[in-house]
């Protein structure tokens, strides 16, 4: 007969999907490799749920297969946009719907490349905004020039066809040269230490656009909260809003708060 005052251990909490992901790429921080089987013991899912996880995070350039299980994304890793633009679309159109909402009839805004931002100039478009929008991203210029409301104004720069955006000196030079009310910008990673990117030169035309109006906001999936890549942007501090699909995870969340970041979860 069991000892009743012998309590048997407590069922771990089943984590939802978005927090197994999140939970990998922590694991993978602490260790260059996690094993398949380690994962599904230590989540409480099969072998199989944790395989299809990986798979997902393979393909998002989170991290990197291996045999049995994951490795730590190679610094720098970043799927091209044609890539981006078709993983996770319900997500970033609800959070350029959201930064839609925040731009004020006849604004001038900086727009960066990327396929988060591309939903905001959709939105935009369709809602009909009367706006001057300043952009280094084709994609963006083409989304915002379906309106007739919409003043459009393209960076010069070197292109980068697997970006269809430009960047380099004469880019910065020329966000230099112009003011505004606000600038939106995507980013390939955010964790404690700042607002990362991935594609060369980006981070350096972000932040030219950045020191150019009052306020800055950052529009991110949830996929890419605790990622470092190779090319730090900013520190938290220097944002007023982060928008995303999610609430970020605890540290990350306390971070943000604590550098005055106000949080926006795109409903």
């Amino acid at each position: 007969m069991q000892d009743q005052n012998t309590t048997s251990p407590a069922t771990p909490r089943r984590l939802r999907k978005s927090e197994r992901r999140e939970q990998i790429l922590l694991e993978l921080r602490l260790a260059p490799h996690v094993r398949i089987s380690e994962l599904a013991e230590q989540f409480g899912v099969t072998t199989e749920t944790i395989r299809r996880d990986v798979e997902d995070m393979s393909r998002e350039g989170l991290l990197s297969r291996a045999h049995g299980g994951a490795s730590a994304a190679p610094v720098g890793a970043m799927q091209n946009f044609d890539e981006r633009s078709r993983d996770r679309v319900e997500e970033r159109s609800r959070i350029g719907r959201h930064a839609a909402a925040m731009v004020r009839p006849g604004e001038v805004i900086f727009i960066d490349a990327g396929a988060t931002t591309l939903q905001l100039a959709r939105f935009l478009a369709f809602n009909g905004t009367p706006v001057t929008a300043i952009t280094n991203s084709l994609q963006v210029a083409m989304a915002l020039g379906q309106s007739s409301a919409t003043r459009v104004i393209m960076c010069p720069g070197d292109y980068l066809p697997a970006e269809s955006a430009v960047t380099g000196t004469d880019a910065i030079e020329f966000i230099g040269r112009h003011n505004a009310d606000q600038t939106f910008i995507g980013a390939s990673g955010i964790s404690e230490r700042g607002v990362s990117e991935a594609v060369p030169g980006f981070a350096a035309v972000k932040r030219a656009m950045m020191r150019q109006s009052p306020q800055t906001h950052l529009l991110i999936d949830g996929n890419k909260f605790g990622q470092d890549c190779l090319d730090i942007i900013e520190r938290p501090a220097a944002f007023r809003t982060v928008i995303a699909d999610r609430a970020p995870e605890k540290t990350l969340k306390q971070a943000l708060v604590g550098a005055g970041v106000t949080i926006s979860v795109a409903g």
